[in-house]
C-alpha cells in the first residue's frame, strides 16, 4: 500500500490534538518519561556545545544547557546497525549478534531489550524514524519506520501492519510530525519511552529545501591532518574512504545529476518543485567543479567544502526539528518530567586524515555526542568528563524508570553521575572492537581498549599490527608509538588490560586472537 500524505495536515492534527491534552506535572505522574533523540552519523565535531564547532546547533546546545553534556561518550562498534542493537540491548556486539551492516544478517528482535523490560513495568513505547535493524521491531506499543536507510524526499515508512507507505515532504520534518503525533495520542496516565529515530546526518546528503547553501558564504579550514601520509599505520592507509578518491561526484556531491528521473531513487521520488529547487542550486555547484576539476589540490579543497556545507546544511534541519519537539514539551508540560537524550549512534570524519564516514577507533569516529536534561535531578550546566559507552545507554533509562537492570546487560547506569555523584567508582578504560570487511570501506577489523591517556589498537585478519597513541601528546593520532622501546613498559600493560576486558566482556574472538599472539592468558 503506498499513499502520499501532506505533512501540512499532519502538522494541523498535531497542533489541535496538543490543544486537548491535560498538562502534566513531576508530582501527578512520580516516574519520569524517556524521550531520546537517536541520530546517524552526527560529528561531535559538528555541534556548538562541545566548542570549535564547525556550525551552530541552538537546540542541541539547549538540552546541555539546561541539563548535562557529556564530553567522553565512546560507542563500542562505530556502526549504525550494530549500534543501535547496542542501544536496545546493552550489550557488545558479539552477544546481541549484530556486528555489522550486511543486510543479510538481522537482529534478532526476540531477545531481551530495553524498551520489552520498561513496558513491563508500565511505560508506552515507541520507535519512529530511522531502524535500519532489518527485522521488524518487537516489544514497542507503537511503532512506524523507515526501510533500511530510508529516503531524504518523499520518504516511505512501514507502519505495524507491516504495509509501506510513501509520504510527501522531508524526512526530519516528517519523523517529528509522527513523534509529535504519537505523543499527542498517547495515554497520559502512563509514562512514556519515546525513541525518536533521525535518518540525519547519514550519507548522502540531501539538505531541505530551505537549507541549501545554508554555509555557502563561509570557507572551512582544512583540518590540521587532511593531507595525512598514514606513515607507520597500515590499516589507515588501505582504507577506502578518502574523500580524494571514494567519495562519489554525483551520488555524494551532486555534481551533474540529471533531476529529470521518474523512477524510485533519491531524486527520482522528487516533487518537481523539489527538483527544480536541487537543479536551480547544483547546477550552480557543477559550474563551480568545472571550474576548478583540472587542478588537483584545487579540486580538493572543492571536495571537502562542498563536503561539509552539505553534511552540515543537512544537519540544520536535525537541530530545527529537535527544536520542535522540545518546544511541544515545553506547550503541554511534559518537560517538567521528561528525561530528554539526544545522541548519535557513532561519530565521523569532517575530513580528518582525509576521511568521511567512521569505522576506525580513532576519535572522531568512537566518539558520539550525548547530552541529556533531567529537571529536577541534573543541574544545569553540569558537564561530565568520565568515560560513558553506549552499552551504558539502556541501563540508564531503566534506572531513570525505577527498574532493575538485569544481570546480563553489560553497561552500567551513569544517572548518578549526572546527578552529582561524581564519587561514584566508574570505568578508567574502554573496549572497542570492529568487525566489517572488505566492503564498503576496506576498514580491517580490530579491537583495543581506550584509557584516559593512551589508546592500544590491535588490527587482525587482513592486517596484523598494533598501534599505540598518546592521546594528551597527540590527540590527532598521528604518531604511532607502538614498537618505540621507550613504551615497553606502557604497552605490556595496556595489553594485560586489553585482555581483561575482552574477557569481562565475553568477547571470545579477541581473547583467543590475544592469547595466540602474546602466550599470555585472561585467567
Amino acid at each position: 500500500m503506498r499513499v502520499l500524505f501532506c505533512t501540512k495536515k499532519i502538522a494541523a492534527i498535531i497542533i489541535a490534538a496538543s490543544l486537548l491534552l491535560p498538562r502534566v506535572s513531576f508530582t501527578q505522574t512520580g516516574r519520569p518519561n524517556i524521550l531520546v533523540i537517536f541520530s546517524d552519523d552526527h560529528a561531535q565535531q559538528t555541534i556548538s556545545a562541545y566548542g570549535k564547532s564547525l556550525m551552530e546547533t541552538p537546540n542541541i546546545d539547549r538540552i546541555a544547557k539546561e541539563g548535562a553534556i557529556l564530553r567522553n561518550t565512546f560507542v563500542t562498534n562505530s556502526l549504525c546497525a550494530p549500534s543501535r542493537a547496542v542501544l536496545l540491548t546493552g550489550k557488545y556486539s558479539h552477544l546481541n549478534g549484530l556486528k555489522d551492516n550486511d543486510p543479510k544478517r538481522r537482529f534478532d528482535a526476540s531477545q531481551q531489550q530495553v524498551q520489552k523490560l520498561l513496558g513491563a513495568s508500565g511505560y508506552q513505547t515507541a520507535w519512529i524514524g530511522k531502524w535500519h535493524l532489518q527485522t521488524l521491531p518487537q516489544g514497542f506499543d507503537f511503532w512506524r519506520i523507515l526501510p533500511d536507510q530510508g529516503h531524504y524526499y518523499e520518504p516511505d515508512f512501514i507502519n505495524m501492519k507491516n504495509d509501506t507507505a510513501r509520504y510527501h515532504g522531508y524526512v526530519s520534518n516528517l519523523i517529528s510530525d509522527f513523534s509529535l503525533d504519537w505523543l499527542s495520542q498517547r495515554d497520559p496516565a502512563k509514562p512514556f519511552f519515546l525513541v525518536v529515530g533521525e535518518k540525519a546526518t547519514h550519507r548522502s546528503w540531501l539538505p531541505d529545501l530551505t537549507d541549501l547553501g545554508a554555509y555557502d558564504t563561509i570557507s572551512f579550514p582544512e583540518p590540521a591532518n587532511f593531507h595525512d601520509g598514514y606513515a607507520k599505520r597500515v590499516a589507515a592507509a588501505n582504507q577506502d574512504m578518502t574523500i580524494a578518491r571514494t567519495m562519489q561526484l554525483q551520488s555524494d556531491l551532486k555534481v551533474g545529476v540529471n533531476f529529470s528521473a521518474r523512477d524510485d531513487s533519491q531524486y527520482g521520488r522528487m516533487t518537481d518543485e523539489q527538483k527544480s529547487g536541487y537543479k536551480k542550486y547544483y547546477d550552480r555547484i557543477t559550474a563551480e567543479y568545472n571550474a576548478v576539476k583540472k587542478d588537483s589540490l584545487q579540486l580538493l579543497n572543492w571536495k571537502l567544502q562542498r563536503y561539509l556545507k552539505d553534511y552540515l546544511a543537512t544537519a540544520r534541519s536535525l537541530d530545527r526539528n529537535i527544536g520542535r519537539i522540545l518546544r511541544y514539551l515545553d506547550s503541554t508540560g511534559l518537560s517538567k518530567n521528561t528525561v530528554v537524550i539526544y545522541a548519535s549512534d557513532q561519530g565521523f570524519y569532517m575530513g580528518e586524515h582525509g576521511w568521511f564516514d567512521k569505522r576506525f577507533m580513532y576519535e572522531e569516529s568512537l566518539r558520539t555526542p550525548l547530552v541529556m536534561r533531567y529537571p529536577g535531578h541534573i543541574k544545569p550546566g553540569t558537564d561530565i568528563g568520565r568515560m560513558i559507552v553506549n552499552i551504558d545507554f539502556a541501563p540508564t533509562f531503566l534506572d531513570a524508570a525505577g527498574v532493575s537492570k538485569p544481570a546480563d546487560m553489560q553497561g552500567e547506569s551513569f544517572l548518578p553521575l549526572v546527578s552529582g555523584n561524581q564519587k561514584q567508582t566508574w570505568r578508567t578504560g574502554m573496549y572497542y572492537h570492529y568487525y566489517e570487511y572488505p566492503e564498503p570501506h576496506r576498514v580491517a577489523p580490530h579491537f583495543g581498549i581506550r584509557t584516559e591517556k593512551y589508546k592500544l589498537i590491535r588490527f587482525y585478519g587482513v592486517h596484523d599490527a598494533w598501534e599505540l597513541y598518546d592521546l594528551t601528546n597527540d590527540p590527532a593520532e598521528m604518531n604511532n608509538l607502538y614498537g618505540e622501546p621507550r613504551y615497553n613498559k606502557t604497552i605490556l600493560t595496556l595489553k594485560a588490560r586489553l585482555l581483561k576486558l575482552a574477557a569481562f566482556y565475553k568477547d571470545k574472538e579477541a581473547v583467543k586472537i590475544m592469547e595466540q599472539k602474546t602466550g599470555t592468558s585472561s585467567r
